[in-house]
């Protein structure tokens, strides 16, 4: 069987579609297994967090120059680790106490009247 770039491309994107998911529903699973509603909603402000400082830190990394950079020309495989170590940076960011932006709690004192037990 021969496959062609647009056959081979229109796989990689369902691949990464998949991926998407598969990650989307993990972290719905771990917020759903937080416990109370209370603390559920601690889970998903956190996790808000984190997403917004890897977008924040990925929209950084776009504004670099590295024309003649010591790494020479980027490759997917470059892209795919920084959005890996982008991910866990933003991770570790909003879930320490003296690192966090402090968005989780605020939106967390802002919604937790709307809340039950």
């Amino acid at each position: 069987m021969d496959f062609s770039t647009p056959t081979i491309d229109l796989i990689k994107s369902g691949l990464q579609n998949a991926q998407t998911v598969n990650s989307d529903q993990v972290l719905y699973n771990q917020i759903k297994g937080a416990g109370d509603s209370k603390e559920q909603l601690k889970k998903a402000a956190t996790e808000f967090e984190s997403i917004f400082i890897t977008k924040m830190l990925s929209q950084m990394d776009k504004t670099v120059d590295r024309e003649n950079g010591i790494f020479g020309k980027e490759s997917h495989y470059v892209d795919t680790f920084k959005s890996i170590v982008y991910q866990q940076m933003g991770h570790d960011i909003a879930n320490n106490p003296r690192t966090t932006f402090g968005f989780a709690d605020q939106i967390y004192r802002q919604m937790e009247k709307y809340v039950g037990n």
